[in-house]
């Protein structure tokens, strides 16, 4: 009896998992990383493939999805984030990374982000985070494979930054000027 009620907690805590994992997946949400408290599983903190549900640890991202892994409850391809890679919706973003790209394709028909190191003077989709000492400047609404992109710059006073930029420590935004990030107006940063 003790055997069936722990094969039952088993496989419900996997359903729990995989639910939540392909509600991320299908709603565009993002599969937060282990907390410092929660420990990895030997197999997730190494790498490789884990059971969906299982912590992503932090610093890896998702680069494939099994749906019929772990026999039937689905699993994923856990790698260490580097510039350029692509991962599936729903991976975690590693900080000091943004989204650059969008394939609603890729991963197995679930859709990819490109992450890359963030830079001075680089597009990213929409949604990317913003790399604190960076501000928003430009914007392109068609950019990212139709979801909208947004240029990224160092924050240095003189430039404009868009309406939703964040202003870092030591800057202020001053005067606004409607003609600057493509019309949706602009303002300027100065130090503080």
């Amino acid at each position: 009896m003790r055997t069936a009620t722990a094969v039952l907690r088993t496989r419900f805590a996997a359903t729990v998992g995989t639910v939540a994992m392909l509600a991320a997946v299908l709603t565009g949400t993002t599969v937060t990383t282990a907390s410092a408290a929660e420990a990895a599983s030997p197999q997730a903190a190494a790498g490789g493939w884990s059971c969906g549900g299982e912590p992503v640890p932090p610093g890896y991202v998702i680069t494939s999805l099994n749906r019929t892994g772990c026999n039937g409850r689905g699993s994923w391809y856990q790698e260490p984030a580097r510039d350029g890679i692509r991962t599936c919706s729903g991976s975690p973003i590693v900080p000091g990374y943004v989204i650059s790209a969008h394939d609603k394709y890729g991963c197995g028909g679930i859709g990819s982000w490109r992450h890359k190191l963030a830079k001075d003077g680089i597009w990213t989709c929409a949604d990317s985070p913003i790399v604190p000492g960076y501000v928003v400047t430009g914007h392109d609404k068609y950019g990212c494979g139709g979801i909208g992109s947004w240029y990224r710059k160092l924050a240095r006073a003189g430039l404009y930054v868009c309406p939703t930029s964040p202003v870092p420590p030591g800057f202020r935004a001053t005067t606004g000027s409607a003609n600057q990030c493509s019309g949706l107006g602009g303002r300027l940063l100065v130090n503080a």
